[in-house]
């Protein structure tokens, strides 16, 4: 089935929802293409019939990981338009953009189907009513979180690899002033302890036979 076949008069009559995020404040600074691909979707959506003003950027979850969706006012107002029967689509630039665990993806993907709303990335349009369309985007979302289990795993072993060099260094917290003047010093384990416990006898033991 064609895109344009899966796009109905009754599509057209609502909205078109368009999601936009980066994980990480640096992303959006740095990551400048990422974000202009993401907006370039309003082009899609004009020509599958949507008017401009009927376009809704939905991007105040810039900088919030997509990990879950606690956190994301942006996604939680998405989800509950849709639920609502505002959106006739729902774009994002890829699954990963929409979400990175399935219990949020595929809820969007059962209400999405319930509301008759139509879901479009930078592969294609999908209907999530439609028995393959929901099949492939299950599987996208089951890929999309496999990848951040990937990186995850990947910075963590990096991380280990320098603490067991000795060359890993913990950055300040931006706010502790008070911190950074303060004088540090090591807590003795209960073997370090013990060693100068055991030292410290030993000395005494010493000076004592010294004096006599």
């Amino acid at each position: 089935m064609s895109e344009s076949s899966k796009v109905q008069l009754h599509h057209l009559e609502r909205s078109a929802y368009l999601y936009v995020r980066q994980s990480s404040m640096r992303q959006v600074i740095e990551n400048v293409e990422s974000t202009k691909r993401q907006y370039a979707l309003r082009g899609r959506a004009i020509a599958h019939g949507w008017r401009e003003d009927q376009i809704v950027v939905v991007d105040s979850d810039q900088g919030e990981s997509g990990a879950s969706a606690v956190w994301r006012e942006g996604f939680q107002h998405l989800v509950a338009d849709v639920s609502m029967g505002r959106a006739g689509i729902v774009m994002g630039l890829e699954v990963s953009r929409l979400a990175r665990n399935n219990a949020d993806w595929h809820r969007l993907l059962e209400i999405c189907a319930l509301a008759d709303t139509l879901i479009l990335d930078e592969d294609g349009m999908y209907d999530p009513a439609n028995f393959n369309d929901r099949l492939l985007l299950g599987l996208k979302g089951t890929m999309s979180e496999a990848e951040l289990h990937v990186l995850k795993t990947r910075l963590r072993g990096g991380i280990l690899n320098k603490v067991r060099r000795g060359e890993y260094h913990c950055r300040y917290p931006p706010a502790s002033s008070t911190m950074r003047s303060a004088t540090w010093r090591s807590i003795p384990t209960r073997r370090s302890a013990k060693q100068s416990s055991t030292s410290s006898r030993r000395s005494h033991a010493s000076a004592q036979r010294a004096r006599r």
